[in-house]
């Protein structure tokens, strides 16, 4: 899977994602990241990506040409390259709020571009020319959209064949099936006075993940009622 990303800061987003589990993928060759620095696109001297917003108002904001002529150089390097049209979102606090189900459809596409807002945010008419989809990553608001788009290339990236060494990584992990993850436990096997569980000491497998399932239950249920009952809903149990 290849992802790129149109950003006023490529180095930041490509020096993070170069690092651990996801850099490491990159190297072997199971996945690509592109970052594409958008001031690249301008077309006047003082390589000026903003301006005031109609209508008055605080802060800048990002202008139309320099993201879509960005953009469109992404795709012609990615149709050059053989391959097909990726995926356009743009990462908006207006967007659909990112979750695991939706990690899962992005992964399905052989490839994204991530458009990065700044300033008090986007031209809307360039969201409207290019955008396949909107997403935001909760319900606060951050300075640029970098720090979401490399949450959403790290989760998605992840769910790729060959960047966890098996499918276990991840399938067990909090959200993935609709529930939080159960509690982990490492050495000692007494810390401050706590014990690991004695179930998990067993090695009765069988035992030991019925314990974990009905951790997971327990915790959704108590933690987050929102998601059990979606859970519950769907047929879990």
């Amino acid at each position: 899977m290849r992802i790129d990303i149109a950003t006023l800061f490529p180095e930041v987003c490509e020096s993070f994602m170069g690092e651990s589990i996801i850099g490491r993928a990159q190297r072997n060759g199971y996945i690509e990241l592109h970052a594409h620095q958008i001031r690249d696109y301008t077309t006047n001297r003082q390589k000026q990506v903003d301006d005031y917003p109609y209508g008055g108002g605080q802060g800048m904001v990002m202008q139309a040409q320099p993201i879509h002529d960005c953009c469109q150089d992404i795709l012609r390097q990615i149709d050059e390259a053989g391959r097909s049209r990726p995926h356009i979102v743009f990462l908006t606090a207006g967007g659909a709020t990112l979750t695991q189900e939706k990690c899962k459809e992005l992964a399905g596409y052989d490839g994204l571009l991530l458009v990065c807002g700044h300033y008090e945010g986007i031209d809307e008419r360039v969201i409207e020319e290019l955008a396949d989809e909107e997403i935001s990553i909760g319900d606060y608001v951050l300075t640029g959209g970098e720090l979401a788009a490399m949450v959403v290339a790290d989760s998605v990236f992840r769910l790729q064949p060959g960047v966890l060494s098996c499918p276990e990584g991840y399938e067990d992990e909090s959200y993935y099936s609709g529930l939080l993850e159960y509690p982990q436990y490492s050495r000692p096997e007494v810390w401050n006075g706590r014990r690991v569980p004695e179930i998990l000491l067993s090695g009765h497998h069988a035992k030991i993940a019925e314990w974990r399932h009905e951790q997971s239950l327990e915790r959704t249920k108590t933690r987050r009622p929102d998601l059990y009952q979606k859970y519950i809903e769907r047929g879990g149990k």
